[in-house]
């Protein structure tokens, strides 16, 4: 469903960075609508096509439920505006996606979250447990990175960089959740099944941990074949992101503005 402002908008942009700016304003409305923002903090950014190191990230002074395409601000790789913007942007904010952005390829999206439920496994010393089938899914595919104070420090972010290492997604420690897609699409379907599997060990924990039914053996293995980053991404691009834009066109089009 494009509107007249979408094709206007268009022709002002480098080939593919419209596509890149629809699709990550959609992730924006996503997030808010599933209540996983946070006012105006955490981040969600995606690369630019072409061969600038630049990348597109949320106007500082805008609700998640507000950004459209055109309002996403174009940065560097410090965070800083590529071009007039009407927005501030939160450079420091970028600390962490700028690491991620620039030592993987692959990285063409990253996604930050501070969740109650995921800020609250984030603080388990035992981190994301495989007793739910979510959490299976999510589980084999997660890093973990210990807390270092709001991410200001650039020297994080080779740590940072160390600790993700080739997996495509990650526990910040007393902090929340991160994912990584070479898609907008299937970072997204990542970063939903680690909060929806945090929330279901926050409500199952909430029980006592005493009782839980631990599952048989090896099939946690199995569920990590039957869910590799190959078969992610294709479940995300080509089923789950066109039904989640075709639900955003039903309640609001304007993001695609």
């Amino acid at each position: 469903m494009a509107t007249l402002a979408t094709v206007d908008s268009q022709s002002h942009y480098a080939p593919g960075e419209w596509e890149a700016r629809v699709d990550l304003a959609a992730a924006y409305r996503l997030v808010a609508l599933y209540g996983w923002d946070d006012l105006i903090f955490t981040h969600l950014s995606a690369r630019v096509p072409g061969p600038e190191h630049h990348f597109l990230i949320n106007p500082y002074d805008m609700m998640f439920e507000e950004i459209t395409a055109s309002s996403l601000v174009k940065i560097d790789v410090e965070g800083n505006p590529v071009g007039k913007s009407e927005h501030p942007v939160n450079p420091a904010g970028f600390t962490i996606h700028s690491a991620i952005h620039m030592a993987r390829e692959d990285a063409a999206a990253v996604m930050h979250l501070h969740t109650p439920h995921g800020q609250a496994v984030s603080a388990m010393e035992f981190g994301l447990l495989p007793h739910t089938q979510t959490a299976m899914i999510a589980q084999h595919d997660v890093a973990y990175h210990d807390y270092e104070g709001i991410a200001t420090d650039l020297d994080e972010r080779e740590r940072l960089v160390a600790d993700i290492g080739t997996k495509n997604a990650m526990i910040l420690r007393n902090h929340g959740t991160l994912a990584v897609g070479d898609t907008v699409a299937s970072c997204f379907l990542r970063l939903y099944f680690l909060e929806r599997a945090c929330e279901a060990q926050v409500m199952m924990l909430s029980a006592g941990r005493e009782h839980l039914n631990n599952p048989p053996q090896g099939v946690e293995h199995k569920v990590a074949g039957q869910s590799n980053p190959k078969g992610m991404g294709g479940l995300a691009q080509k089923l789950a992101w066109p039904a989640l834009l075709r639900k955003l066109d039903r309640i609001d089009p304007s993001f695609r503005n």
